[in-house]
């Protein structure tokens, strides 16, 4: 409660400027930032809200938060530069390293930088979440987070982004930091409300000097945390579904002004459809697979496959946008007939490669003298096993596959992914799977797992999710989000390959060519390149604990002492994984 009350006496001592933004019909709204900003999409309570208090307005809203963003350092795979607005690259020492392909800190491809997304979507309202990344610097790294900020904020409004005017801007604080520690071995959040309650101040004096609105979550939380144990965030730091249902009313009173609440004719239907144009944008402003759309990978096939996908894209969006709208006057549009009106896509003509029955291929597998190879199932039997791309046992002795059949990345005007986690078993002992199970399906590319005590943990592009089955029937029935903002740029190099270690902590492959930024309760883990990451489910714990110039490493094993050995897919070797469980320096 000490921590609580010099928090408030703190923040309460500072002038606060508080202008509301003014929304008119057709208004395009613009959130920016951080974790907090880019978490919404998953559970759609703040534009759901949103549309319902101005159910006429038809407004445009997208959402440019990633994890890890700060006002000037927003880091992309395809950026050739990490800052956000000229001048930012004072704020931030990055290392001069680089690995064998020239990769460091800093992308390679001509993805738009931020400036230019805003021109593309003109926003006349932009929203910035930030503070929490900052945070972690502690007390000597304000003067460089506020000068950051205010050179943020000079920059946005001396741009005009709509064609009229520069935008109005709010800035939000980060929430407080809720003490879990009891329940998940997590920090008890005394520290990091220390400087949390600093960086907000900070965000409040410079939004005061730059007459700009400042929403102050930090203590409102904070004082909600205190009041009642039941947790509103999965870690102390990152909030649930219903933490972000109790924040958005808040945000939307300090931003807006405070109004009576209006309800949408069928408000499920209506979150459904955030749901579906937030997913949708996703896989156009964060396209799973961009190295080959805008990186290092673009040519020989990018110029050729995805213009028109980008442009159909868009399009598709704009059909979101109007159902959204339908919604609100509680009607229906009929996304197909939309989609159906959208840019036709080339005919890229048909797959030439033909694949062997699956008891001939066996003939073509060479194997050591003494062993021999058996086929145990293919997708003759089960067609659901469509590119399986990880297999283990749980201790009933039943076989897990990941499968993907829509790796690479979903196609603009296909029906979504149905990737699977299936389970296979043999129930009549003759050496052949029998019966399958459908655990999970709706997936995206689902590049690995690894069972856990209460389910099973599962990549998911730029989360790490976690699956579980409550009521014994081996289907999944909850799923929860644990992280995010693992990069997805390059599909095949995804967190993948996960495997546990003998203390039960998880590790998660990843490729070249990314660049990940994940927010955590001890603060943003950020990584460039090949390596692995290790995740303690116990504290709810992620770590980089392997960086190295490795291509993409796919396989770990553990011998009888526990140390751990991987493969990647580029060459032979098999290598020890200790020598490179160093801390190395972004960058």
């Amino acid at each position: 409660m000490k921590s609580l009350t010099l928090s408030l006496i703190f923040l309460g001592a500072l002038p606060s400027f508080a202008q509301q933004m003014k929304l008119q019909a057709e208004s395009r709204l613009v959130l920016v930032g951080g974790g907090l900003g880019a978490r919404m999409m998953h559970y759609g309570h703040f534009e759901t809200a949103l549309h319902e208090r101005f159910p006429t307005h038809q407004l445009f809203i997208r959402n440019m938060c990633d994890e890890g963003g700060t006002p000037g350092f927003r880091p992309h795979s395809a950026r050739n530069s990490p800052w956000a607005y000229p001048g930012a690259d004072q704020f931030r020492v990055l290392g001069t390293a680089r690995d064998r392909w020239g990769s460091g800190h800093t992308g390679k491809g001509f993805y738009k930088s931020p400036d230019k997304w805003l021109k593309t979507l003109k926003p006349d309202l932009i929203i910035g979440f930030f503070g929490y990344s900052e945070s972690f610097a502690g007390p000597q790294g304000l003067v460089a987070f506020k000068a950051e900020l205010a050179g943020w904020i000079r920059h946005t409004q001396a741009t005009v982004y709509n064609g009229k005017e520069p935008p109005q801007l709010a800035l939000v604080s980060p929430t407080a930091f809720q003490d879990l520690s009891q329940l998940y071995d997590t920090p008890d959040g005394v520290q990091e409300n220390v400087n949390l309650a600093l960086y907000t101040s900070a965000m409040k004096e410079v939004a005061g000097a730059h007459r700009v609105s400042f929403v102050d979550v930090f203590s409102s939380t904070q004082q909600w945390f205190e009041a009642s144990p039941e947790p509103m965030t999965r870690d102390g730091a990152l909030l649930t579904d219903a933490g972000y249902a109790k924040l958005v009313p808040l945000l939307l009173d300090e931003i807006f002004g405070p109004s009576k609440r209006t309800v949408a004719p069928n408000p499920q239907a209506l979150r459904s459809a955030v749901a579906e144009k937030n997913w949708l944008w996703q896989n156009f402003y964060k396209i799973p697979n961009g190295v080959h759309v805008f990186g290092r990978r673009h040519r020989p096939h990018g110029p050729k496959n995805y213009p028109a996908e980008l442009k159909k894209l868009a399009q598709m969006l704009h059909v979101r946008d109007q159902a959204i709208w339908a919604a609100l006057s509680g009607k229906s549009l009929d996304l197909l007939a939309g989609d159906a009106r959208t840019e036709t896509l080339p005919d890229m003509g048909k797959p030439r490669a033909r694949y062997q029955l699956a008891q001939d291929a066996t003939k073509t597998i060479a194997v050591p003298e003494g062993y021999r190879i058996e086929l145990y199932t293919s997708n003759e039997q089960f067609p659901n096993l469509a590119n399986p791309v990880q297999l283990s046992f749980d201790n009933k002795g039943r076989l897990w596959i990941a499968t993907m059949p829509s790796y690479p990345h979903y196609k603009p005007g296909d029906t979504k992914p149905n990737d699977k986690l299936l389970i296979l078993e043999d129930t009549d002992h003759d050496g052949k799977a029998d019966k399958q199970t459908v655990f999970a399906d709706g997936l995206h590319l689902p590049m690995g797992f690894e069972f856990g005590p209460h389910g099973v943990y599962l990549s998911q592009g730029y989360s790490l999710v976690h699956l579980r089955d409550t009521d014994g029937d081996d289907r999944a029935d909850e799923k929860e989000i644990v992280l995010s903002g693992f990069d997805d740029h390059d599909t095949h190099h995804a967190i993948s390959a996960f495997c546990a270690d003998p203390s039960g902590a998880i590790y998660l492959g990843e490729g070249t060519f990314l660049h990940s930024n994940v927010e955590t309760a001890y603060g943003t883990i950020r990584s460039s390149n090949g390596g692995f990451f290790r995740y303690n489910p116990a504290r709810r714990h992620l770590e980089r604990s392997v960086r190295l110039s490795i291509p993409n490493p796919w396989g770990i094993a553990f011998d009888e002492w526990g140390q751990n050995f991987f493969a990647d897919t580029s060459d032979p070797n098999m290598r020890w994984m200790l020598p490179g469980s160093v801390r190395v320096g972004y960058g």
